[in-house]
């Protein structure tokens, strides 16, 4: 029985070996030449093309069941950790995550899964516009969790799917949704407001009404714009390559925030470092940020603005159903 489980060992370590030596080409090669051998093939398969049409409508069930659960949690993450440790520091918390959603584009580069360009600083200043409004909404969106609990929130980003269509016909992207489109845009937009106003809408501050509508409007252009940039650069660069110069952008424009923030020097020195629960909450917090960014990100330039704005809105329609299972 060990003789047998050193052998699996052994296999697994030169596989892995393997893997971290080829590049991505390579692998796209070998994948490739499986599937043909193996009568697979994807794109010459009658199988696969009938196929097409409900894995796409599984895909983004998924996509939406996932990104609502994982709003969720993080909702009830922050609504544990900020009031009890005190700990309100948005703009310091938004930087650390991007610098996390910088990390799986580096290691899927790293073992020659996707190949990545060098930064440039022409499609950074391209991808400034977006940078700044995508930063800006991030913190926002913080500082509502933090602080924000009246349910105006909330109800202002029902509203993204509809801006993210003006942004993209002011930006010249898309043309003039299909009566499918629109009546999906209708569909999404009027559930989740009567959702969101089921909960109920509390007391609310002179700050809400300022933040709420500035942050969906910030957000709306932030993925029409970036989605103008993938688009011009489609025939140069990958996807990967634009979100990567989209990250780097935003670590050094919230860096420099934090330098000029006071609350920089204050999330470090009011932080419980010594305690693994503080840790535990803050590492939970940034890493279902950084997820739900991602996904949102990856959407708007590899699909539309209005996909990831609709997916974004769709995550209110999802949580009824979960009081059912």
């Amino acid at each position: 029985m060990e003789i047998h489980n050193q052998a699996w060992k052994g296999k697994l370590l030169k596989c892995f070996s393997w893997i971290c030596k080829r590049k991505s080409l390579a692998l796209r090669r070998c994948l490739s030449d499986v599937l043909s051998t193996s009568g697979l093939s994807i794109y010459s398969s009658e199988c696969w093309k009938s196929l097409v049409p409900i894995l796409l409508f599984c895909g983004i069930l998924l996509a939406m069941v996932a990104l609502s659960q994982v709003d969720r949690l993080r909702s009830f993450v922050c609504g544990i950790f900020i009031p009890q440790y005190h700990y309100p520091y948005a703009v310091p918390l938004t930087f650390v995550q991007v610098l996390i959603i910088s990390l799986p584009l580096l290691a899927l580069h790293g073992v020659g899964l996707i190949s990545l360009r060098p930064y440039s600083l022409r499609l950074g200043e391209r991808m400034l516009v977006p940078t700044v409004c995508g930063s800006a909404q991030a913190v926002l969106e913080l500082w509502a969790k933090a602080s924000a609990h009246s349910g105006l929130y909330p109800l202002f980003t029902c509203l993204l799917p509809v801006l993210s269509v003006v942004w993209s016909r002011v930006l010249s992207l898309t043309a003039k949704p299909s009566l499918y489109q629109s009546c999906l845009l209708a569909g999404v937009t009027l559930g989740a407001i009567t959702i969101t106003v089921a909960k109920g809408i509390y007391l609310v501050e002179t700050l809400e009404w300022v933040y709420s509508p500035l942050s969906v409007l910030l957000h709306s252009l932030s993925l029409a714009w970036m989605a103008k940039v993938a688009e011009a650069e489609r025939g140069h660069l990958t996807v990967f390559d634009c979100h990567f110069s989209l990250v780097v952008t935003r670590c050094m424009v919230l860096g420099f925030l934090c330098l000029l923030h006071p609350d920089g020097p204050r999330a470090l020195e009011e932080g419980n470092w010594h305690s693994l629960l503080f840790l535990g909450y803050l590492l939970a917090i940034l890493l279902l940020g950084a997820l739900q960014h991602l996904l949102i990100d990856m959407t708007a330039l590899y699909f539309s603005p209005l996909a990831a704005a609709l997916l974004y809105a769709a995550r209110e329609l999802a949580r009824p159903f979960y009081s059912l299972l």
